[in-house]
Order: C-alpha cells, then structure tokens, then sequence
C-alpha cells in the first residue's frame, strides 16, 4: 500500500518535513507531489481550493480515502513505525486534538511568513509513481 503526499513545495517548513519524511521512509510508503504541480493534481482529483486547505494524504489504492490538513499530519505519524502509539496518546488527551488543528490552521496560513519561501519548488527524490526501490 502506498500513499500520495501532497504538499506545498515552495514551503521552507513543508519540504523540510518531506525531507525528514524521505528520509525516514524511503519511498517506501509514501511518494510525494508538490501542489504547485496543477496538472498532476487535477489527474488526483486535487483542486487549487484543496490545496489552499493544507497537505493532503491519499491512499493510493483506494483514492477516495484522503485526509487533509491537521488529519493528514496524524495520519502519516500513525503510518510510520510506533506512531499508532504517539497518535493515539495525542488523540485521547483532553483538548490536544483541538489545539493541534488550530496550531495546524496558524502554522498553514502564516507559513511562508514565519518559515519563509523558497525561491523554487521542492521536487521530491520520490514523486509519485516511483516505485521507492520495491
């Protein structure tokens, strides 16, 4: 199973969340697009609106199951090794979850602000479609 990370490439803090996470995985259960990438997007179903709403998670064998945001954070920690641990502790903890989708919702809509802008489009060294070594 592998899953599609749509994330904001001209985003300092978006790609060096995407390095962390390629660095971690390997390709292995994640592959990676940029949102600047219009054309690719449209062929996932993924508006410019969508877009505006922060990353986005897909499940690359059943597409119509997709987190956004906030959601798709929890989601890729849950996915990776131990994190169905962290995740649910976070999960259960009075008003975490509340807080973490307003610090999401801040961080998204300052981001280029307080973590600044690239002046080019991070390309991912596993876009979607790469097979990640299997």
């Amino acid at each position: 199973m592998k899953y599609h990370v749509i994330y904001d490439g001209n985003c300092n803090l978006c790609t060096t969340l995407v390095q962390l996470l390629e660095n971690l995985d390997k390709g292995q259960l994640f592959d990676y697009l940029p949102m600047q990438d219009e054309a690719a997007c449209v062929k996932l179903g993924v508006t410019p609106q969508d877009c505006e709403m922060g990353m986005i998670l897909i499940d690359s064998t059943s597409p119509e199951r997709r987190w956004q945001g906030s959601h798709a954070i929890e989601e890729i920690g849950r996915l990776l090794p131990v994190g169905e641990v962290f995740i649910s502790a976070y999960r259960v903890m009075p008003g975490m979850k509340w807080i973490g989708d307003r610090v999401y919702d801040q961080v998204r809509n300052h981001r280029y602000t307080w973590f600044g802008k690239r002046s080019s489009t991070y390309q991912s060294a596993y876009p979607i479609g790469c097979n990640g070594g299997r």
